[in-house]
Protein backbone atom coordinates (compact mmCIF):
# COMPACT_ATOMS: atom_id res chain seq x y z
CA UNK A 1 0.00 0.00 0.00
CA UNK A 2 1.24 3.49 -0.82
CA UNK A 3 2.02 5.51 2.28
CA UNK A 4 -0.05 8.67 2.61
CA UNK A 5 0.57 11.73 4.76
CA UNK A 6 -2.46 13.77 5.80
CA UNK A 7 -2.94 17.01 7.69
CA UNK A 8 -5.44 17.42 10.51
CA UNK A 9 -7.99 19.28 8.32
CA UNK A 10 -7.68 16.64 5.59
CA UNK A 11 -8.20 13.83 8.08
CA UNK A 12 -11.18 15.65 9.61
CA UNK A 13 -12.80 16.08 6.19
CA UNK A 14 -12.34 12.37 5.47
CA UNK A 15 -13.93 11.50 8.81
CA UNK A 16 -16.86 13.79 8.08
CA UNK A 17 -17.33 12.21 4.64
CA UNK A 18 -17.23 8.69 6.12
CA UNK A 19 -19.85 9.58 8.72
CA UNK A 20 -22.05 11.23 6.09
CA UNK A 21 -21.87 8.13 3.89
CA UNK A 22 -22.71 5.80 6.77
CA UNK A 23 -25.63 8.06 7.73
CA UNK A 24 -27.09 7.40 4.30
CA UNK A 25 -27.83 3.91 5.62
CA UNK A 26 -28.07 4.38 9.40
CA UNK A 27 -30.54 7.13 10.23
CA UNK A 28 -30.24 9.54 13.15
CA UNK A 29 -27.36 7.92 15.06
CA UNK A 30 -24.57 10.44 14.47
CA UNK A 31 -23.21 10.48 18.07
CA UNK A 32 -23.07 6.67 18.19
CA UNK A 33 -21.49 6.51 14.73
CA UNK A 34 -18.84 9.01 15.82
CA UNK A 35 -18.00 6.72 18.72
CA UNK A 36 -17.67 3.71 16.41
CA UNK A 37 -15.41 5.66 14.05
CA UNK A 38 -13.34 6.88 17.00
CA UNK A 39 -12.76 3.28 18.02
CA UNK A 40 -11.65 2.31 14.52
CA UNK A 41 -9.37 5.33 14.14
CA UNK A 42 -7.78 4.40 17.48
CA UNK A 43 -6.91 0.99 16.07
CA UNK A 44 -9.37 -0.81 18.35
CA UNK A 45 -12.45 -3.00 18.22
CA UNK A 46 -16.02 -1.97 19.02
CA UNK A 47 -18.90 -3.88 20.57
CA UNK A 48 -22.36 -2.77 19.41
CA UNK A 49 -24.77 -3.93 22.09
CA UNK A 50 -28.48 -3.29 21.79
CA UNK A 51 -31.78 -4.99 21.05
CA UNK A 52 -32.38 -6.60 17.62
CA UNK A 53 -33.44 -4.46 14.69
CA UNK A 54 -31.71 -1.20 15.67
CA UNK A 55 -29.16 -1.09 12.83
CA UNK A 56 -26.08 -2.69 14.42
CA UNK A 57 -25.29 -5.03 11.53
CA UNK A 58 -26.15 -2.37 8.97
CA UNK A 59 -23.77 0.08 10.66
CA UNK A 60 -20.90 -2.42 10.62
CA UNK A 61 -21.38 -3.23 6.93
CA UNK A 62 -21.71 0.45 6.05
CA UNK A 63 -18.47 1.35 7.83
CA UNK A 64 -16.64 -1.42 5.96
CA UNK A 65 -17.95 -0.06 2.65
CA UNK A 66 -17.22 3.60 3.45
CA UNK A 67 -13.69 2.76 4.66
CA UNK A 68 -12.97 0.53 1.66
CA UNK A 69 -12.09 -2.49 3.79
CA UNK A 70 -12.48 -6.15 2.93
CA UNK A 71 -15.61 -7.19 4.81
CA UNK A 72 -16.36 -10.62 6.23
CA UNK A 73 -19.30 -11.60 8.40
CA UNK A 74 -19.58 -14.47 10.88
CA UNK A 75 -22.99 -15.36 12.27
CA UNK A 76 -22.32 -16.64 15.78
CA UNK A 77 -24.53 -19.59 16.70
CA UNK A 78 -24.47 -22.15 19.55
CA UNK A 79 -22.84 -24.79 17.31
CA UNK A 80 -20.12 -22.54 15.82
CA UNK A 81 -16.59 -23.93 16.30
CA UNK A 82 -13.37 -21.90 16.83
CA UNK A 83 -12.00 -23.29 13.56
CA UNK A 84 -15.03 -21.83 11.76
CA UNK A 85 -13.68 -18.40 12.70
CA UNK A 86 -9.89 -18.72 12.54
CA UNK A 87 -9.53 -21.39 9.85
CA UNK A 88 -8.11 -24.91 9.78
CA UNK A 89 -5.69 -27.23 8.00
CA UNK A 90 -7.21 -29.37 5.27
CA UNK A 91 -5.61 -32.13 3.21
CA UNK A 92 -4.81 -31.14 -0.38
CA UNK A 93 -4.95 -34.34 -2.43
CA UNK A 94 -3.11 -32.81 -5.41
CA UNK A 95 -0.17 -31.67 -3.28
CA UNK A 96 -0.37 -34.59 -0.87
CA UNK A 97 -0.08 -32.38 2.21
CA UNK A 98 -2.10 -30.37 4.68
CA UNK A 99 -2.58 -26.70 3.78
CA UNK A 100 -4.06 -23.90 5.82
CA UNK A 101 -7.49 -22.68 4.79
CA UNK A 102 -7.95 -19.20 6.20
CA UNK A 103 -11.17 -18.46 8.06
CA UNK A 104 -13.31 -15.33 7.79
CA UNK A 105 -11.20 -13.61 10.45
CA UNK A 106 -8.67 -12.77 7.73
CA UNK A 107 -10.39 -9.54 6.73
CA UNK A 108 -10.03 -5.80 7.08
CA UNK A 109 -13.24 -5.54 9.06
CA UNK A 110 -14.84 -8.59 10.64
CA UNK A 111 -18.46 -8.43 11.69
CA UNK A 112 -18.94 -10.84 14.58
CA UNK A 113 -22.71 -10.87 14.44
CA UNK A 114 -24.57 -11.72 17.67
CA UNK A 115 -21.32 -12.71 19.35
CA UNK A 116 -23.07 -13.54 22.61
CA UNK A 117 -25.18 -16.27 21.00
CA UNK A 118 -22.24 -18.69 20.96
CA UNK A 119 -20.57 -20.43 23.93
CA UNK A 120 -17.46 -18.89 25.56
CA UNK A 121 -15.09 -21.38 23.88
CA UNK A 122 -15.87 -19.97 20.45
CA UNK A 123 -16.01 -16.39 21.75
CA UNK A 124 -12.46 -16.91 23.00
CA UNK A 125 -11.30 -17.72 19.45
CA UNK A 126 -11.26 -13.96 18.84
CA UNK A 127 -9.09 -13.10 21.86
CA UNK A 128 -5.67 -13.65 20.29
CA UNK A 129 -6.72 -12.04 17.03
CA UNK A 130 -8.09 -8.91 18.71
CA UNK A 131 -5.05 -8.38 20.93
CA UNK A 132 -2.11 -9.75 18.94
CA UNK A 133 -3.40 -9.30 15.37
CA UNK A 134 -2.60 -12.95 14.66
CA UNK A 135 -4.12 -16.42 14.91
CA UNK A 136 -2.46 -19.66 15.93
CA UNK A 137 -3.76 -22.93 14.49
CA UNK A 138 -2.15 -26.26 15.41
CA UNK A 139 0.95 -24.50 16.68
CA UNK A 140 1.47 -22.36 13.58
CA UNK A 141 0.96 -18.60 13.74
CA UNK A 142 -0.53 -16.54 10.91
CA UNK A 143 -0.50 -12.71 10.92
CA UNK A 144 -3.71 -10.88 10.13
CA UNK A 145 -3.91 -8.16 7.45
CA UNK A 146 -3.55 -4.48 8.31
CA UNK A 147 -5.75 -2.78 9.20
CA UNK A 148 -7.78 -5.34 11.12
CA UNK A 149 -10.85 -4.42 13.16
CA UNK A 150 -13.68 -6.33 14.77
CA UNK A 151 -17.15 -4.84 15.02
CA UNK A 152 -19.19 -7.23 17.12
CA UNK A 153 -22.91 -7.05 17.70
CA UNK A 154 -24.63 -8.41 20.78
CA UNK A 155 -28.09 -8.55 22.24
CA UNK A 156 -28.38 -7.55 25.92
CA UNK A 157 -27.45 -10.44 28.21
CA UNK A 158 -30.94 -10.59 29.68
CA UNK A 159 -32.33 -11.33 26.21
CA UNK A 160 -33.32 -14.99 25.78
CA UNK A 161 -30.76 -17.33 24.23
CA UNK A 162 -27.56 -15.40 24.94
CA UNK A 163 -24.29 -16.16 26.75
CA UNK A 164 -22.54 -13.47 28.82
CA UNK A 165 -19.24 -12.35 27.29
CA UNK A 166 -16.23 -13.23 29.48
CA UNK A 167 -14.63 -10.25 31.22
CA UNK A 168 -11.35 -10.90 29.38
CA UNK A 169 -13.06 -10.56 26.02
CA UNK A 170 -15.14 -7.55 27.03
CA UNK A 171 -11.91 -5.83 28.01
CA UNK A 172 -10.53 -6.40 24.49
CA UNK A 173 -13.19 -4.09 23.07
CA UNK A 174 -12.02 -0.51 23.11
CA UNK A 175 -15.61 0.77 23.20
CA UNK A 176 -19.09 -0.56 23.78
CA UNK A 177 -21.75 1.45 21.96
CA UNK A 178 -25.56 1.33 22.06
CA UNK A 179 -27.77 2.87 19.37
CA UNK A 180 -31.08 3.03 21.17
CA UNK A 181 -34.52 3.33 19.62
CA UNK A 182 -35.07 6.06 17.01
CA UNK A 183 -37.44 8.94 17.46
CA UNK A 184 -40.75 8.92 15.59
CA UNK A 185 -39.36 11.24 12.89
CA UNK A 186 -36.23 9.15 12.49
CA UNK A 187 -38.25 5.96 12.22
CA UNK A 188 -40.45 7.50 9.56
CA UNK A 189 -37.27 8.57 7.74
CA UNK A 190 -36.21 4.91 7.68
CA UNK A 191 -39.55 3.90 6.18
CA UNK A 192 -39.62 6.68 3.57
CA UNK A 193 -36.06 5.93 2.46
CA UNK A 194 -37.01 2.28 1.97
CA UNK A 195 -39.96 3.27 -0.24
CA UNK A 196 -37.79 5.66 -2.27
CA UNK A 197 -34.98 3.13 -2.64
CA UNK A 198 -37.33 0.44 -4.04
CA UNK A 199 -35.08 -2.37 -2.84
CA UNK A 200 -34.07 -3.94 0.44
CA UNK A 201 -30.28 -3.82 0.22
CA UNK A 202 -28.27 -0.65 0.80
CA UNK A 203 -24.82 0.17 -0.51
CA UNK A 204 -22.48 2.90 0.72
CA UNK A 205 -19.82 4.29 -1.61
CA UNK A 206 -16.22 4.10 -0.40
CA UNK A 207 -14.57 7.30 0.82
CA UNK A 208 -11.08 5.86 1.35
CA UNK A 209 -9.32 2.49 1.17
CA UNK A 210 -7.21 0.52 3.62
CA UNK A 211 -4.16 2.69 2.97
CA UNK A 212 -6.23 5.82 3.53
CA UNK A 213 -7.52 4.50 6.85
CA UNK A 214 -3.98 3.76 8.01
CA UNK A 215 -3.01 7.32 7.03
CA UNK A 216 -5.83 8.77 9.15
CA UNK A 217 -4.81 6.50 12.03
CA UNK A 218 -1.28 7.94 11.80
CA UNK A 219 -2.78 11.41 12.13
CA UNK A 220 -4.50 10.31 15.34
CA UNK A 221 -1.11 9.21 16.70
CA UNK A 222 0.17 12.77 16.24
CA UNK A 223 -2.54 14.30 18.45
CA UNK A 224 -1.06 15.76 21.64
CA UNK A 225 -2.43 15.13 25.13
CA UNK A 226 -1.55 17.60 27.86
CA UNK A 227 -0.62 16.14 31.23
CA UNK A 228 -3.69 17.63 32.91
CA UNK A 229 -5.98 15.86 30.41
CA UNK A 230 -4.05 12.60 30.71
CA UNK A 231 -4.29 12.71 34.49
CA UNK A 232 -8.02 13.40 34.13
CA UNK A 233 -8.31 10.06 32.28
CA UNK A 234 -6.41 8.38 35.10
CA UNK A 235 -8.60 10.03 37.75
CA UNK A 236 -11.80 8.88 36.05
CA UNK A 237 -10.64 5.26 35.86
CA UNK A 238 -9.40 5.35 39.46
CA UNK A 239 -12.71 6.79 40.65
CA UNK A 240 -14.57 3.75 39.30
CA UNK A 241 -12.39 1.50 41.50
CA UNK A 242 -13.29 3.45 44.64
CA UNK A 243 -16.99 3.74 43.86
CA UNK A 244 -19.16 2.18 46.56
CA UNK A 245 -21.45 0.47 44.03
CA UNK A 246 -18.60 -1.23 42.17
CA UNK A 247 -17.14 -4.66 42.82
CA UNK A 248 -14.36 -4.36 40.20
CA UNK A 249 -13.46 -1.03 38.61
CA UNK A 250 -11.81 -0.14 35.33
CA UNK A 251 -8.23 -1.31 34.86
CA UNK A 252 -5.45 0.89 33.42
CA UNK A 253 -6.64 -0.34 30.04
CA UNK A 254 -9.74 1.76 30.71
CA UNK A 255 -7.81 5.01 31.17
CA UNK A 256 -5.79 4.13 28.06
CA UNK A 257 -9.02 3.61 26.11
CA UNK A 258 -10.21 7.04 27.25
CA UNK A 259 -7.07 8.73 26.00
CA UNK A 260 -6.88 6.83 22.69
CA UNK A 261 -10.49 7.42 21.66
CA UNK A 262 -10.41 11.03 22.87
CA UNK A 263 -7.53 11.62 20.45
CA UNK A 264 -9.56 10.17 17.60
CA UNK A 265 -12.51 12.37 18.54
CA UNK A 266 -10.20 15.39 18.45
CA UNK A 267 -9.24 14.54 14.86
CA UNK A 268 -12.91 14.21 13.90
CA UNK A 269 -13.36 17.71 15.34
CA UNK A 270 -10.38 19.06 13.39
CA UNK A 271 -7.98 19.49 16.32
CA UNK A 272 -4.48 18.20 17.01
CA UNK A 273 -4.97 18.29 20.78
CA UNK A 274 -7.39 16.68 23.24
CA UNK A 275 -9.73 18.65 25.50
CA UNK A 276 -11.69 17.37 28.51
CA UNK A 277 -14.89 17.47 26.46
CA UNK A 278 -13.43 14.75 24.20
CA UNK A 279 -12.79 12.53 27.22
CA UNK A 280 -16.30 13.08 28.59
CA UNK A 281 -17.86 12.26 25.20
CA UNK A 282 -16.25 8.80 25.11
CA UNK A 283 -16.37 8.13 28.88
CA UNK A 284 -19.37 5.81 29.06
CA UNK A 285 -18.47 3.87 25.91
CA UNK A 286 -14.86 3.38 27.07
CA UNK A 287 -15.42 2.54 30.75
CA UNK A 288 -18.92 1.15 31.42
CA UNK A 289 -18.24 -2.37 30.08
CA UNK A 290 -15.07 -2.63 32.19
CA UNK A 291 -16.96 -2.22 35.46
CA UNK A 292 -18.51 -5.00 37.54
CA UNK A 293 -21.37 -3.72 39.69
CA UNK A 294 -22.06 -5.34 43.06
CA UNK A 295 -24.56 -8.19 42.45
CA UNK A 296 -26.98 -7.04 45.15
CA UNK A 297 -27.49 -3.75 43.25
CA UNK A 298 -28.64 -5.26 39.96
CA UNK A 299 -32.28 -5.09 41.05
CA UNK A 300 -31.88 -1.35 41.65
CA UNK A 301 -31.01 -0.60 38.00
CA UNK A 302 -27.40 0.18 38.88
CA UNK A 303 -25.15 -0.41 35.87
CA UNK A 304 -21.68 0.38 34.65
CA UNK A 305 -23.11 3.25 32.64
CA UNK A 306 -24.80 4.82 35.67
CA UNK A 307 -21.57 4.52 37.65
CA UNK A 308 -19.59 6.25 34.90
CA UNK A 309 -22.18 9.05 34.67
CA UNK A 310 -21.77 9.65 38.39
CA UNK A 311 -17.98 9.61 38.10
CA UNK A 312 -18.04 12.06 35.18
CA UNK A 313 -20.19 14.46 37.19
CA UNK A 314 -18.13 14.20 40.39
CA UNK A 315 -14.48 14.13 39.22
CA UNK A 316 -13.26 17.69 38.51
CA UNK A 317 -12.20 18.24 34.89
CA UNK A 318 -9.21 20.41 34.02
CA UNK A 319 -9.90 23.68 32.21
CA UNK A 320 -9.82 23.71 28.43
CA UNK A 321 -6.39 25.15 27.71
CA UNK A 322 -6.92 26.08 24.06
CA UNK A 323 -9.85 27.50 22.11
CA UNK A 324 -12.38 25.11 20.57
CA UNK A 325 -12.03 24.31 17.69
CA UNK A 326 -9.23 25.43 15.39
CA UNK A 327 -10.95 24.19 12.23
CA UNK A 328 -14.64 24.04 11.49
CA UNK A 329 -15.86 21.17 9.26
CA UNK A 330 -17.81 22.12 6.17
CA UNK A 331 -21.58 22.24 6.58
CA UNK A 332 -23.05 19.39 4.60
CA UNK A 333 -26.63 18.79 3.63
CA UNK A 334 -28.14 15.77 5.31
CA UNK A 335 -28.50 12.82 2.91
CA UNK A 336 -32.01 12.38 1.69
Amino acid sequence: MTEQTLSIPEAARICGDVLDRVEQAVVGKRPALELVLSGILSGGHVLLEDFPGLGKTLAARSFAQALGLRFRRVQFTPDLLPSDVSGSFVFDQKRGEFVFRAGPIFAGLLLADEINRTPPKTQAALLEAMQERQVTVEGETFPLPEPFHVLATANPVEYEGTYPLPEAQLDRFLLRVAFGYPSADEEWDVLSRRVTRQREDQHVEAVIDAAGLIAVQRVVERVSVEESVGRYCVDLAAATRRHQQVLVGASPRGSLALMLTARARAVIGGRDYVVPEDVKAVGIAALAHRITVRPELWLHDVSGASVVRHVLSSVPAPPTARPLPRWEPEVRARPS
